[in-house]
């Protein structure tokens, strides 16, 4: 290893007398700064937070909620008691009403039981593709392809693509190669379909808001068509959610709007709305209804994040571009002719 090269300045001192003056090493005329090297210093230890067993709020919904059906209850007990003394028919009708009303609430809760275990199903696959993304075995990435396969079994439109992952799964050898076979076999068509639903839903939005006269009908048909997409997009991953699913579905969906902040009209509206100026050529309706066309296209694309069973392995992700690029030409084209 050769040495790099050096200059030996020769002054009054000689070259072996050195002082050292606060960490500065003179030798000469020479003065030798040390170099301060960064110290790892140890971080502390992120504190868990605690989670609370219950809260107060909980605890008083749970009260409110078991005080209503007791209510409930002892309502509908008095009222089958009184018509059975006033009339044995109509008593015996009453009870048959209530009979069909209490096997039509357990069936709804059900559903709603169902809707959730598939929602979390889909989260924790998403979860554990995630996780063999970053590092996992061979053998746990095929048992989510298993998983994947049974989630989509009773789908014909899957069944090529479910035939295609079970013959390729024998040859992979890979987590990555597996989740990308996956996702090309089963979840391509899936997302080509949702990518479809969303540029439909935006066009809609954005035609209908930007003809109607009254901005109540807009905030109306706005929500009407985001309930629409979230169920359909829904329906093509994971099954159709029911009303309360599709409550929770929501919500899900402006979580992951917040965390992302995609529901801030940030550079990307700003670029497709003014950059191609159209400020210039629009009426302010006219703006409206493409600002609307795609935040409703940013509510799809959330939708789709949260019900995608996988996280993006090869494909990449759609985005505002993708679904509702075509807006802002086309009213700027729609503008020019006018």
């Amino acid at each position: 290893m050769t040495k790099a090269p050096r200059a030996i300045l020769l002054g009054e001192k000689a070259a072996h007398e050195v002082d050292v003056d606060d960490g500065v090493i003179r030798q000469g005329d020479v003065a030798i700064l040390p170099e301060s090297e960064p110290v790892d210093a140890a971080e502390p230890a992120a504190v868990p937070v605690a989670k609370r067993a219950f809260s107060w709020g909980s605890l008083f919904v749970a009260g409110l909620s078991g005080f209503l059906a007791l209510a409930a209850g002892v309502w509908v007990q008095n009222t089958i008691s009184a018509l059975m003394s006033q009339n044995p028919a109509l008593g015996y009708a009453a009870l048959v009403c209530a009979a069909i009303a209490a096997f039509a609430l357990l069936v709804m809760l059900l559903r709603v039981l169902r809707d959730i275990l598939r929602e979390r199903k889909v989260e924790s696959l998403r979860q554990r593709g995630a996780d063999l993304l970053v590092g996992g075995t061979t053998d746990d990435a095929k048992a989510l392809a298993g998983e994947l396969i049974g989630l989509y079994k009773g789908r014909a439109q899957t069944a090529k693509g479910r035939g295609e992952l079970e013959e390729a799964m024998p040859q992979l050898f890979a987590p990555r190669d597996v989740l990308t076979v996956a996702e090309r076999s089963l979840l391509a068509p899936l997302d080509a379909q949702a990518k479809a639903q969303i540029a439909i839903a935006a066009r809609r939005v954005s035609l209908v808001t930007a003809v109607s006269p009254r901005a109540l009908v807009d905030v109306l048909f706005v929500l009407v068509a985001c309930a629409r997409l979230l169920r359909a997009i829904a329906s093509i991953y994971a099954g159709r959610p029911g009303t309360l699913g599709l409550f929770r579905l929501a919500r899900q969906v402006l979580n992951h709007l917040v965390l992302t902040g995609g529901m801030a009209a940030g550079d990307a509206v700003i670029q497709q709305v003014l950059g191609q100026g159209l400020a210039a050529r629009l009426s302010a309706k006219l703006g409206e209804g493409v600002i609307n066309g795609m935040l409703t296209a940013r509510i799809g694309l959330a939708a789709l994040a949260v019900c995608r069973p996988l996280p993006f392995v090869e494909a990449t992700p759609p985005t505002l571009s993708d679904v509702a690029g075509d807006l802002a030409s086309w009213r700027g084209s729609k503008a020019e002719a006018e």
